[in-house]
């Protein structure tokens, strides 16, 4: 599912049959946007029953260019991850 047809499947709930296109649109971005710049804070963003967002740090490690064979260094940095909730978990 892509973000249009994302868009697409919150207009054809039932409960929210009031609102255009560009509000669904909008209210995509804003949900996505607050979850990032809050993330990126360090803070973790967590919606009971479908997962949480979390800032995580990556250690330094030593790779190896394929192109050339020679090791490398990789520096350390915080990338972010997803943790599915149980709930979502128990419907696969």
């Amino acid at each position: 599912m892509n973000r249009k047809e994302l868009i697409e499947a919150v207009l054809n709930n039932k409960e929210l049959n009031h609102i255009t296109k560009k509000d669904a649109d909008r209210l995509i971005t804003a949900t996505f946007e607050t979850i990032k710049k809050t993330v990126k804070k360090g803070e973790d963003v967590s919606l009971v029953g479908f997962g949480t967002w979390v800032r995580a740090k990556r250690a330094a490690r030593t790779g190896v260019n394929p192109a050339t064979g020679e090791k490398i260094k990789i520096p350390a940095k915080k990338v972010p991850k997803f943790r599915a909730g149980k709930a979502w978990k128990d419907m696969f």
